[in-house]
């Protein structure tokens, strides 16, 4: 069978994302197949070439999530693979007993008590970040709102002192930049402040350890994991527990106000909130792509795949697809059923962090509108994007906004 081959359109390149997802250039790509050969292309951020095949409908999306077996992750969860020493190392790339194994480690830290306690702390924290909003008024959203919520969230359930905060809160956001050609960050520079992160989660294990607190990182520093597990569980945290869901939480803020009868709507009924969270999650797709390896000859998509071939899996896409969702394009805060794909497809790799994201955002919207009567955008978005070859390398980096 010859490859259904994407031509003259590069979708792992920066530009197409410039002004958030081309969700229109994904239907078209997708009306030639749901799954397609994207021929070989260079990756400056990772200094990498590759070839793969682009999964972009919903249906085909969620079976490769779902076959672990078929569709391995083990040589990482970005369409580019890791190099050979981190591959199988950290969370998101280990499969099998190994997966299990330190997922249930890493649940056994969120005990019922911890998270019974997870939404106060969330509307703490939330309440906290929007007295200091109303006293700017001017202000940007993604920066005053939607980035601190989620790490201070995280911070409170792992534990980090309110001290060290500002310095963890720099170091990731300078990863993520240094992630964007645009940023023009060299390599070693960014090598240099993962480092300084890991940093960060030693010093934490080492506190930990020596004098245990009531927290999610005093029973994983003190359990089974080895440091170099906890190190990458903490960028992972850092990182996948922030990004997501400022980037859900601004695109949410942008897509109400485009459309203000939804907006009204919520504003009015705030029992819609559980589904307005879904909605949003399906319209921003904060997780933008993951990567697979096939482990044997398979079928997907119509397509046949050989051992060995790299999977790239674009969430965005399969979340605006026809053939899953009634009219994608219309954002519909009571849409049911929803069935989404911002948490990847299913299966084993299914995001731990879901319930966190949707309670965040449940919350944060909810307090948001109830606070605020104005709410009003004052100037342009800034988008930053190196684009779907980095897992959540599309999102809002700036937001100008005026709460009254």
């Amino acid at each position: 069978m010859t490859k259904n081959e994407i031509r003259d359109v590069n979708l792992l390149d920066p530009a197409l994302y410039r002004s958030g997802m081309p969700y229109e250039l994904y239907d078209e790509v997708r009306a030639g197949g749901s799954v397609r050969w994207h021929p070989k292309t260079y990756v400056p951020s990772l200094d990498a070439d590759i070839a793969f095949w682009a999964v972009l409908g919903h249906r085909e999306v969620q079976q490769a999530n779902r076959d672990w077996e078929t569709f391995s992750v083990f040589d990482g969860p970005m369409i580019v693979p890791f190099e050979e020493e981190r591959r199988g190392v950290m969370l998101l790339s280990k499969e099998g007993p190994e997966h299990s194994r330190m997922r249930r480690l890493i649940s056994d830290g969120f005990t019922p008590r911890m998270i019974a306690q997870l939404e106060d702390k969330i509307r703490v924290r939330t309440e906290r970040v929007l007295d200091d909003a109303a006293a700017l008024g001017d202000l940007d959203f993604v920066a005053d709102i939607a980035y601190l919520i989620p790490m201070h969230v995280i911070a409170d359930i792992v534990g980090i002192p309110e001290d060290d905060r500002p310095e963890v809160f720099r170091l990731t956001d300078a990863l993520l930049r240094s992630m964007d050609p645009l940023h023009d960050i060299p390599v070693d520079e960014r090598l240099q402040i993962e480092m300084d992160i890991y940093n960060c989660a030693r010093e934490l294990n080492a506190a930990k350890r020596a004098n245990p607190a009531d927290d999610v990182w005093s029973i994983l520093a003190t359990g089974e994991l080895d440091d170099l597990e906890l190190d990458l569980f903490f960028l992972i945290l850092t990182i996948a527990g922030s990004e997501t869901t400022r980037n859900a939480l601004a695109q949410g803020l942008m897509a109400l106000l485009a459309h203000p009868d939804q907006l009204e709507q919520l504003r009015h009924d705030p029992a819609l909130l559980p589904t307005a969270a879904e909605e949003i999650l399906r319209w921003s797709s904060p997780a933008m792509s993951s990567g697979r390896t096939a482990t044997r000859d398979t079928e997907l998509g119509g397509q046949q795949l050989r051992a060995g071939d790299r999977v790239g899996l674009f969430y965005p896409s399969a979340n605006r697809d026809a053939n899953a969702f009634v009219d994608p394009y219309r954002f519909d805060i009571t849409r049911s059923p929803n069935p989404h794909v911002a948490f990847s497809g299913g299966g084993p790799h299914y995001c731990l962090g879901a319930s966190l994201a949707r309670t965040e955002i449940q919350v944060m919207m909810g307090e948001l509108l109830r606070r605020f009567e104005t709410i009003e955008i004052t100037g342009d978005p800034v988008w930053l994007s190196p684009g779907p070859a980095i897992s959540v390398g599309v999102a809002v980096q700036s937001l100008p906004v005026r709460l009254a």
